[in-house]
C-alpha cells in the first residue's frame, strides 16, 4: 500500500470532540421528537455515546498511540471490555434479555479469543479470517439487531457501532494489524485521489445503473431536506464501517495471504458486492455489480494510500449523491 506522501493533517482529540458533542446533541433532539424520553431511552442513548466516542477517538493518532502504549503488548484484550460492558448495559437496563445477553457477549470477545492465539504472527492466519467472519456475518444477516430492538430508529446504529467496536478492540488494539490505516489522517495526494476516484466511479456507475434499471435520476426537496441526517448516518454508520472490514481487515488480508494487491483487492471487491445481495428484491444482482465496481474503486484508493479516511470519502460521496440524486 502505497503510503509515502508526508502527513499534512491529523485528526486532534479536541476536534473529535468538537464533532462527537453536536451529533449526540442531534440525536438526543431527534429522539425527543420522535416521542422517546425516559430512563430506556437515556440508557440506549448513553451506550450508542460511548461506542461512537471509542470508535471515533481512537481514529486520532495520539489517542490511539496512547491507548496502545497503555494498554501494552499483551493487554489489548482489555480493550474487548468497552464493547462486552456496553452490550451487557443495555440488555440489563434497557431490554432485560438475558439470551440477547449471551449473544451479544460472545459476539464481542470470540473474535478477541481467537485473536489472542495469533499474536505475534504475520497477518493471514485461519484465526484472523474467523475473526472477520464473526465480526461481519451476525450483521449481514441481521442477527445482531435483535440484540438492539429499542429504539427502533436506532437499532442499526447500535449493531454497526457495536460491531465496528469490537473490530477496531480486536484487530486495531489487540492484533494491532499492520496497514489498517485506522487513524484518520490528511496527506498531500489524499484530495486528488478522493476526487479523481469519485469523478470516474460515477461517470461510470450513473449511466450504467440508468440504464440497467437500478438507478432512476429523481431529486427531490425531501431529500435534499434529509441531506444534513443522512450525510452523518452515511459517514460515520455505513462508509467508515464498512471501509475497515471490507478494506482495512478482509482486502488486507487477502492481499497478504496471496501475495499480491490487486487480486486481493479483486476478490475483496466481489466479496463486496455480495454483501449486497440481500437487499431487496432478493437476489438483488444488480446492486451486488454495481457495488463489485464500487469496491474496486473504493479499495483502490485504500491501496493508493493507505489509509481507510480517503476511501470512505469516496464512499460516502457516492451514497450522499445516490440519496440526493437518485432512486
Amino acid at each position: 500500500m502505497a503510503n509515502g506522501n508526508s502527513k499534512s493533517w491529523e485528526l486532534k482529540l479536541p476536534i473529535a470532540f468538537a464533532v462527537w458533542v453536536p451529533i449526540v446533541v442531534f440525536v438526543i433532539l431527534l429522539g425527543f421528537r420522535l416521542g422517546y424520553e425516559g430512563r430506556r431511552y437515556g440508557m440506549a442513548l448513553s451506550v450508542a455515546a460511548v461506542l461512537f466516542a471509542f470508535e471515533f477517538f481512537l481514529a486520532c493518532p495520539s489517542v490511539l498511540d496512547r491507548a496502545r502504549k497503555f494498554l501494552g503488548e499483551h493487554g489489548g484484550v482489555l480493550a474487548t471490555l468497552v464493547p462486552l460492558f456496553a452490550v451487557l448495559i443495555y440488555t440489563t437496563t434497557v431490554t432485560g434479555n438475558w439470551k440477547m445477553a449471551l449473544a451479544g457477549a460472545a459476539y464481542c470477545v470470540l473474535p478477541p479469543l481467537l485473536l489472542a492465539r495469533s499474536t505475534g504472527k504475520p497477518s493471514g492466519t485461519w484465526e484472523d479470517y474467523a475473526a472477520a467472519l464473526i465480526v461481519w456475518l451476525p450483521v449481514e444477516f441481521r442477527w445482531m439487531y435483535h440484540v438492539f430492538p429499542y429504539p427502533g430508529e436506532l437499532s442499526h446504529t447500535l449493531t454497526i457501532l457495536l460491531a465496528l467496536s469490537t473490530g477496531i478492540a480486536a484487530f486495531v488494539l489487540l492484533r494491532r494489524m499492520d496497514g489498517i490505516g485506522y487513524e484518520i489522517v490528511w496527506r498531500r495526494r489524499f484530495s486528488a485521489n478522493v476526487a479523481i476516484h469519485f469523478l470516474i466511479f460515477a461517470a461510470i456507475a450513473a449511466p450504467l445503473g440508468m440504464q440497467m434499471g437500478f438507478l432512476k435520476f429523481d431529486p427531490t426537496i425531501a431529500r435534499l431536506r434529509s441531506l444534513p441526517l443522512a450525510t452523518v448516518g452515511i459517514a460515520f454508520f455505513t462508509a467508515w464501517p464498512e471501509e475497515f472490514l471490507f478494506r482495512g481487515v478482509l482486502q488486507n488480508l487477502l492481499s497478504r495471504t496471496l501475495k499480491n494487491q490487486w487480486t486481493g483487492l479483486a476478490i475483496a471487491s466481489v466479496i463486496f458486492g455480495f454483501s449486497h445481495i440481500l437487499h431487496a428484491p432478493f437476489p438483488n444482482w444488480k446492486y451486488v455489480f454495481l457495488a463489485t465496481i464500487a469496491g474496486l474503486f473504493y479499495g483502490h484508493v485504500w491501496m493508493k494510500t493507505g489509509s481507510l479516511f480517503p476511501g470512505a470519502l469516496v464512499h460516502a460521496l457516492v451514497d450522499i449523491s445516490w440519496h440526493l440524486l437518485f432512486r
